[in-house]
């Protein structure tokens, strides 16, 4: 056989193994919906936070006992998840070969699933799987057709309004956003504290631009004790945030002014708007912030074009951003995830002559944005 022969070969074993795969992959984005839903069935029936209860892992019996499930039906969501390793299954040797005497046990996937822990993402999962934030995603397609032209983004057109209208005109809608917001609040200021807490240096006040409840606020002055720090959010936002020391509430629109201080903090709040918008909400934090010692702290993704450039990790957290990138095109009027360049251009159309990239480890990085 000559070698012409061989790569022909090859090239059809190739082409075939891809063809198998792409008949089996089709269904994970046929059902991809099946994972969000399962883990959502989850943390509604309590199922991390009863075996995080229980001290111990637990038998079906135990477990279905705890949260007055069906058994049956029981064993086969729990099937499902440890199948996605987000429980595990462990074989109790005290009665071999009884399937309902197996153990289940927690991972490090399922404590973040369980409500009440202190990294817990629970409310994030039921923030994106709630009836408002997933009816967006039927209006993708038509999204992308009007692009350009005079009509509402897809949240607005399942909604009735906007993302933030629809939550002030919605108490409870509007909690659940807090509470996720603060999930992700734990996770990446937890991350930014390991990595590049020195970002903090020299700075003894911070406004929390589009704060939320305060989380983020809260550790960074409880990490930084020097520091005052001011959580700005509109007014029915801060009405219901957390109170502590060191810390004060203040409502406000960060389109019109930000409040004074040495650093202005943005953490998940300008991938929500335009370039336009961005560069006015950096305008009024300029303003906010002492021209010779003043900085911008920005927590976002930066998304990197170049995939030869990451590692494996890098490029998970690549698939991350993609995933926000999509969320933003559903949910907001012209929010996205941006790259360096993007970024480099609404700093420097606000004002900003010098910025740094700090990568942590969280699925967004570190922008610090100086305006001298």
């Amino acid at each position: 056989m000559g070698e012409a022969q061989r790569d022909q070969l090859t090239w059809r074993s190739n082409v075939q193994e891809e063809e198998y795969r792409a008949k089996v992959d089709i269904y994970k984005y046929i059902f991809g919906f099946v994972e969000m839903a399962v883990v959502k069935c989850a943390i509604e029936l309590g199922i991390a936070d009863t075996i995080e209860s229980h001290g111990r892992p637990m038998t079906l019996l135990e477990l279905s006992s705890a949260l007055v499930c069906a058994p049956p039906t029981l064993y086969r969501i729990m099937r499902f998840l440890v199948n996605r390793r987000i429980f595990k299954e462990i074989r109790n040797d005290a009665v071999q070969g009884s399937e309902a005497c197996n153990l289940y046990a927690q991972t490090a996937l399922s404590r973040l699933l369980v409500r009440s822990g202190e990294s817990s993402m629970a409310a994030f999962v039921l923030m994106e799987s709630s009836p408002p934030m997933l009816a967006p995603w039927h209006g993708l397609s038509a999204r992308t057709k009007a692009e350009g032209a005079d009509s509402s983004a897809p949240f607005e057109a399942a909604n009735g309004k906007d993302v933030w209208s629809y939550a002030a005109a919605n108490p409870a809608h509007s909690q659940l956003i807090n509470e996720a917001m603060a999930c992700n609040a734990r996770f990446t200021v937890a991350a930014m504290v390991d990595g590049c807490l020195d970002v903090f240096d020299g700075i003894s006040t911070v406004v929390d631009v589009g704060g939320g409840n305060g989380t983020a606020l809260q550790m960074l002055v409880k990490a930084c004790p020097r520091i005052r720090g001011i959580n700005f959010d509109l007014p029915h936002v801060v009405s219901v945030a957390l109170e502590s020391d060191g810390v004060e509430n203040v409502g406000g629109d960060m389109f019109d002014s930000v409040p004074k201080a040495d650093a202005a903090f943005l953490m998940w709040v300008l991938h929500d708007w335009s370039d336009d918008e961005c560069i006015q909400i950096l305008k009024r934090c300029r303003e906010a912030i002492p021209e010779e010692k003043g900085k911008v702290i920005i927590v976002e993704s930066v998304i990197e074009n170049n995939e030869q450039k990451l590692k494996e990790e890098e490029l998970k957290l690549k698939d991350v951003g993609l995933f926000l990138d999509m969320v933003m095109m559903a949910h907001t009027d012209r929010g996205k995830e941006r790259t360096l360049e993007e970024w480099v251009y609404v700093l420097g159309q606000a004002g900003f002559t010098r910025h740094n990239v700090r990568p942590v480890n969280a699925v967004s990085s570190v922008i610090e944005a100086f305006p001298a």
